[in-house]
Formats: structure tokens, sequence, C-alpha cells
């Protein structure tokens, strides 16, 4: 990857986790108290629900932006015109090593398989929007299927110390709630998750793909 695609990618990856950040750290509020046991009115409902967002937009623009460029990086590294099947392999290798967790590992590679589809549909490679509607899409279906580890991880953050859910073993929490209230409880919060993550999909992988292509562009424009 040249110089210029090195701070496209590395600027326009900040511009996408701090704008995502100041749009959806509410909604991912209410999320969490809507999977606490202690129920979403006595988890504090509504109220606070903007505490903490500047602080935390401001430390997702230096993550966001190491992300982007390390999956950037391993999917320069690892292209090759090999089979359409074995690209979804390369882009989960890139997405784990910008970030390890079960989301992005199905994000990513379906993200771009939408977008490849789209650009073959269409004849041409997919604009900004287009690349947000896939990534909405794709944040959605990845959202669904990691929720039950997602309410484990809730479980684990807000058990009480000393109690076996604040071990942290995540298929333990799993159990447990599974135990108590079923498939319902491993889902709770699902369609709120899903909301929430299809829109930032939209923001945070609309918003790289645009920043990027815009500073590519005045990059080759420049003298």
């Amino acid at each position: 990857m040249d110089a210029p695609g090195f701070m496209a990618s590395l600027v326009a990856g900040g511009v996408a986790g701090a704008s995502v950040d100041l749009i959806l750290f509410p909604l991912d509020t209410i999320k969490t108290r809507l999977q606490s046991p202690q129920g979403f009115s006595k988890a504090g409902g509504f109220r606070g629900i903007y505490a903490g967002v500047p602080s935390t937009a401001i430390g997702s623009f230096p993550n966001a932006a190491m992300f982007f460029l390390t999956y950037e990086y391993v999917k320069c590294l690892l292209h090759t015109d090999s089979a359409p099947h074995v690209r979804p392999m390369k882009h989960m290798l890139a997405a784990s090593a910008g970030e390890v967790i079960p989301f992005s590992l199905v994000q990513f590679p379906l993200w771009e398989s939408l977008k490849a589809l789209w650009s073959w549909r269409r004849g041409h490679v997919v604009d900004s929007w287009q690349s947000a509607v896939c990534g909405a899409f794709a944040g959605g279906f990845a959202a669904a299927v990691t929720t039950p580890l997602d309410v484990a991880k809730t479980r684990i953050m807000l058990a009480k110390a000393g109690s076996s859910t604040a071990d942290g073993n995540v298929l333990s929490a799993m159990h447990g709630v599974w135990r108590s209230q079923g498939l319902a409880g491993l889902f709770a919060g699902v369609f709120p998750r899903m909301a929430a993550i299809s829109m930032g999909g939209f923001i945070f992988l609309g918003a790289y793909d645009q920043t990027r292509s815009l500073l590519l562009e005045v990059g080759r424009k420049s003298p």
C-alpha cells in the first residue's frame, strides 16, 4: 500500500469511528440496559444515555484508524487473483488482524462479498452509499448471530464480584442464561442491537468509504 493509501485508510478509519460513536452511543447504552439482569428500568432506563459520548468518540478515533489501516494493509498483502470462494477467508484474516472478535469475522467478509456482488450486477465498483447499504446488511446479520455472545459479555460485566458469572467464562455465562431464560434470554435485545448495528454499519462503513475515496481523489489531484 502506497503512502496516499496509508494516510487515507488511517484518517478515514478515524473519522468513521468517531462518527458512528457520536451518533449511536446512546442506542448501545439502551441495549446494554435491556440485557441487564436487573431489568431495563432498574438499570437506569433512559436516564443519562448521552453520558460519556464525547470521550468515547475521541477514544474511538485512533482505534478505528489503526483497525482500518491494518485491515487494508493485510488485504493488500493477501491480494491475489484467487477463486471467489477463497476471498471471504482473506477478508476474515484481514479483519482478525485488525480486531480479533467474532463480530468482525462475520461482518467484514459479508460486507466485501455484498459489495463484490453489487459491483458485478451493476457493472462498476459500488458508490459510497451502496457500500454503506452493504455495511448495514452485513452489520445487522453479524449482530443477530453474535447476540448470545454479547448477552454473555453483558452479564459478565454486570455480575457481582465473587460470583461464578464474574469469573469471565463466556460459555458458562451463556449456559446460565439458557437455563434461566432459554432462547429468549440468549437473544435479549436482539432487535435493538440489530437496528443499532445496521445503522452503525451504514454510517461506519459508508463514512469510511466516502472519506477514503475523497482523500485518495485529493491525493491524485495534488501536484
